[in-house]
């Protein structure tokens, strides 16, 4: 495991001896006071943000030794971070039950989804399922993370560091590896709710 990805559970509480971790502990969630909301409506706050375009990735993590198989979730929330050191950074839902997997591999790999994966990406936003059956992917170099047959561009990363942000954890990656694949296809992108495709 990552000696990172070591340090990230050591702050958490998390058990550090050598062997699979049982279990993430998940950060504490307060509730939050009337008095401490914004007046601002749920529907509304998506509705207004859901103008910014964004593309759409698959973060994945390669199974963990406790025999659970590979991890993924669709995620929209990503970014480039820094040239140096190279990072990037995605963001995951404090609640999620596949974050605690990622976080136990201490490693993961952002697949960059192309214009005609929407389909995919529907199947790795469904939770509980099995994500990966019959879907064909390889090990990425560094990490041996999934690497999604079909996506246009991929990073492999070690967790560098974790963040929280309201009820989102903030999650930024050493990149070890990248490439992209032969190929023109467009960027898959979320717009308003739905998937699109980039004309120039």
């Amino acid at each position: 495991m990552a000696a990172t990805a070591v340090r990230y559970l050591r702050s958490v509480g998390a058990p550090t001896a050598t062997g699979p971790f049982a279990t993430l502990p998940r950060p504490e969630l307060r509730a939050v006071g009337d008095d401490e909301r914004a007046p601002l409506d749920p529907g509304e706050f998506r509705r207004v943000l859901g103008h910014f375009a964004t593309g759409v990735t698959v973060i994945t993590a390669p199974p963990c030794p406790a025999g659970e198989g590979p991890a993924g979730f669709a995620c929209q929330s990503f970014a480039s971070l820094s040239l140096d050191p190279p990072l990037v950074a995605f963001m995951v839902a404090r609640t999620s039950t596949t974050w605690p997997r990622i976080a136990r591999a201490g490693v993961f790999c952002v697949n960059i989804l192309g214009a005609g994966q929407g389909e995919l990406c529907r199947a790795f936003a469904v939770s509980g399922a099995d994500k990966f059956a019959g879907v064909a992917y390889d090990a990425a170099p560094v990490s041996g993370s999934p690497r999604l047959a079909g996506a246009p561009a991929w990073v492999d990363c070690a967790i560098q560091a974790v963040h929280t942000g309201g009820d989102h954890l903030i999650v930024v990656g050493r990149v070890d590896a990248l490439g992209t694949t032969d190929g023109d296809a467009g960027p898959l992108l979320f717009h308003r709710g739905g998937f699109g495709r980039f004309t120039p």
